[in-house]
């Protein structure tokens, strides 16, 4: 072992040497005689590694038999102290503290005193399993007897009781630490900070950063950017520029990590116009971007940048040559998951792997949320599956993704026990992990669940951001529990948080979507006086409420302000006004609006078309319905289902003859029928005094497994209690070619989904398969 260069050397020849003869009593004999030789040669640390690895094979059991024969006869090679040391730095090595705090009494026995670095060593991995009784009586021992604490074991302890919510106690060590002559340096400064920080108390962390400069320590970039960070995380996007400028009259160089950060806060604020501005200074300042800056601003511009933009946007970053010193692939991958060809990078991913060329998580992580964002859990699970067999280690960002896609397709068991094994098992479960199942709950409409998940949140000592108050304010709103909702966003101002145009306008929504206007227009002011400005979604809400409340004048009075400030309506705002004017049935107005749309620049799209033929049939002129249809395909859009199930309903209330025609015509367009068109067709069955009728076809659907949803259930209900009144039923009998046609139409959609019934599949239990696509946790 001595002839080789270096200590990793030594040691991988040693256990190649022992191969698995390790366990019995005279192996283990010549090991404790070998590491004896070692030290007495002035090779404490080869011995050291030596003992670690015995006492990692012989386990705790014989651990004792261990020290008995290191300590006899080793007067004869080293001194107590050096025998006692290794012996200490062997059980810290492999994590046993009960039998190093045994060697550390024997220590104190012999008068020995125990090296510093060990002793704190120690208390680290006390403080890691949660023994504190035996912490502070290891620390009250180092103030009586020594070694007195030094700076690295303050900020070890201060790093742990920080890590541990223990920020009382933290901000007491560091009070004590002038009484050991321990000055606070840049480490404990940070820890604190990052702690107040993950709780929400920013303020706190800004005092103790005017607290570190105040006391001559700089701060570092790191310090600068887990502020930002939680002001960006916050909402306030105010203070976090200031920051930012401010670091740079103090002389400090923004990195890319710092960038990346004040970027990314800007995206979540739906303020892409200064995550643009930013990445074009990184430009001209010459910092190099990462592939974590090309996702931050890519998929900024995918999620809130104009549609239209998009694929220039995208070809201009790679043409210009911004990213070029990232890694070629990263950038590649990413680039390829961003503009949807997730073949293309899962074959140049596997093409890197194959070939042994240089790729990191970040390129896995794009592939993983791109699927995920698809609905493609499965291949986002199988691109997990060769990250982890390839030697890379899964970030947060990767397990964020894989709930999502869980989440997105309703599977809440599967993703809270993925969630439950990455915290069992050590990853990080944060609280982005958090507000993605909470977003799950609000969607499948569980609003137990989504509560239950924030009170647990909270126990977990898992602080909610601004994100994680919006997300939840949102999910309440639009489950009509506005009251509680605006509770929580007093919540959430009152903890310092600043809420963004998102925050508000989910809550103006929920506000509108109730009737209650006034409330609405009351945020909506206090908006503007808090600084933010109304966004094309908030008049987009407000103008919606009003067209439900059919005050059409307040409406386009909003409309009209919006053009006073200078935003620009889009194809949203112009929908929503002509179906006010369709449900009011002012036809003439909703046509103006159509005329208005082509002056500003924007065609009518399907909801337009739909909305219009609703309006048409609705007041019973089907010739102007047919029209518009006809316009609609001339404009090579293609007819949806809402557009079939709105001519559908029309025509079963129309004169036979055309209405006869007019299914011809949707038959030959490729009529796909649904649950609503089953709605329609029963309903209107009911109408022309046939419940019998109705009951039979609900018992033909039911017989192929027919999904009806909760307005299926209610007809068919009524259809049911109109069977019992045989007096009403005379009097509404519809004539018999009426109802020969309603025959055929149901018909022709029972035939539909007779033949495309969904096979069932027999699935595994969900916790099972669980198990076996998360191998790797």
């Amino acid at each position: 072992m001595k002839l080789l260069e270096t200590r990793e050397a030594a040691f991988a020849f040693f256990k190649l040497a022992l191969g698995e003869n390790y366990d019995s009593g005279e192996i283990v004999h010549l090991c404790c005689t070998a590491a004896h030789v070692l030290a007495a040669q002035k090779l404490q640390l080869y011995a050291q590694d030596m003992v670690s690895w015995v006492i990692g094979r012989v386990g705790a059991s014989r651990s004792k038999e261990l020290v008995e024969l290191m300590w006899k006869n080793h007067s004869e090679y080293e001194s107590d102290f050096s025998v006692l040391n290794t012996l200490m730095r062997g059980f810290l090595n492999v994590g046993m503290s009960s039998e190093a705090l045994n060697i550390l009494h024997r220590m104190r026995v012999v008068g020995v005193r125990p090296s510093l670095s060990a002793v704190t060593i120690l208390i680290s991995l006390l403080l890691r399993i949660g023994a504190y009784g035996s912490v502070w009586k290891l620390f009250k021992d180092m103030l009586c007897k020594g070694p007195r604490p030094s700076r690295i074991t303050f900020n070890m302890m201060i790093y742990w009781f920080c890590r541990q919510n223990g920020l009382v106690i933290a901000e007491n060590l560091l009070h004590l630490m002038p009484k050991f002559r321990c000055s606070a340096d840049v480490y404990t400064y940070n820890s604190l900070i990052h702690a107040y920080c993950n709780k929400g108390q920013t303020s706190v962390a800004l005092e103790r950063l005017n607290l570190m400069i105040k006391s001559g320590c700089e701060p570092s970039i790191s310090t600068f950017n887990t502020i930002m960070h939680a002001l960006c995380r916050e909402g306030n996007m105010t203070e976090a520029q200031k920051l930012f400028d401010g670091l740079q009259e103090m002389g400090v160089t923004p990195n890319t990590m710092i960038y990346n950060t004040l970027m990314d806060g800007y995206v979540k604020a739906r303020e892409i116009g200064h995550a643009s501005m930013l990445c074009e200074e990184m430009r001209t300042r010459g910092v190099s971007p990462d592939c974590v800056t090309f996702n931050i601003i890519v998929g900024g511009q995918y999620k809130y940048g104009r549609k239209e933009d998009w694929n220039r946007f995208l070809t201009n970053l790679i043409v210009t040559g911004f990213f070029q010193d990232c890694s070629p692939f990263d950038v590649t991958i990413s680039w390829l998951c961003w503009a949807g060809k997730l073949d293309e990078a899962m074959k140049l991913l596997q093409d890197v792997l194959e070939k042994g060329l240089t790729l990191s998580v970040v390129a896995f992580n794009s592939l993983i949320g791109a699927q995920s964002r698809a609905g493609l859990e499965e291949k986002a699970f199988e691109s997990y599956r060769i990250m982890v067999k390839c030697g890379f280690t899964p970030s947060s960002s990767t397990y964020n993704s894989l709930l999502m896609g869980l989440c997105r397709k309703g599977r809440l068991q599967e993703a809270m026990a993925l969630l439950s094994r990455m915290s069992e098992k050590g990853f990080p479960v944060n609280k982005v992990a958090y507000t993605v199942l909470l977003d799950g709950y609000f969607k499948i409409n569980d609003l137990d669940g989504a509560q239950f998940l924030w009170s647990e949140m909270k126990e977990r000592g898992i602080y909610p951001d601004v994100v994680a108050f919006t997300a939840l304010i949102d999910g309440l709103s639009k489950a009509g529990m506005v009251e509680e909702a605006y509770e929580v966003f007093l919540e959430m101002t009152a903890l310092g948080f600043i809420p963004n145009n998102f925050a508000y306008n989910s809550l103006i929504h929920g506000f509108c979507n109730s009737g209650m206007m006034t409330e609405a227009l009351k945020l909506e002011k206090e908006m503007r006086l808090k600084g933010l400005l109304p966004d094309t979604f908030t008049f987009n809400i407000l103008i919606d409420g009003f067209c439900r409340q059919g005050k059409m004048k307040s409406a386009v009075d909003t409309f009209l302000n919006m053009h006073r400030i200078g935003l620009m309506p889009d194809i949203f705002t112009f929908n929503i006004l002509v179906g006010g004017y369709c449900k009011a049935f002012d036809m003439v107005s909703a046509d103006q609006v159509v005329n208005k749309m082509y002056t500003c620049g924007f065609d009518p799209d399907i909801t337009t078309y739909n909305t219009r033929m609703h309006g048409y049939c609705s007041i019973r002129k089907m010739n102007r319905a047919v029209i518009i249809l006809d316009e609609l395909v001339s404009a090579g859009i293609v007819p949806d289902t809402v557009t079939y199930n709105t001519m559908m309903s029309g025509i079963c209330n129309d004169i036979l003859d055309r209405a006869m025609i007019l299914t011809a015509k949707l038959l030959k367009m490729g009529f796909i029928p649904n649950v609503t068109t089953t709605n329609i067709l029963l309903s209107q069955i009911c109408k022309q005094g046939m419940p019998e009728k109705a009951l039979l076809w609900g018992q033909k659907f039911r017989e192929i497994s027919f999904d009806f949803d909760e307005i299926s259930y209610r007809i068919l209900d009524q259809a049911y209690r109109l069977t019992q009144t045989d007096v009403e039923l005379v009097t509404v009998r519809g004539t018999y070619e009426k109802s020969l046609f309603l025959d055929f139409l149901m018909y022709i959609t029972f035939d539909y989904f007779s033949r495309n019934k969904p096979h069932q599949i027999e699935n595994e239990n969900s916790l099972e398969l669980i198990e076996s696509q998360f191998v790797a946790l």
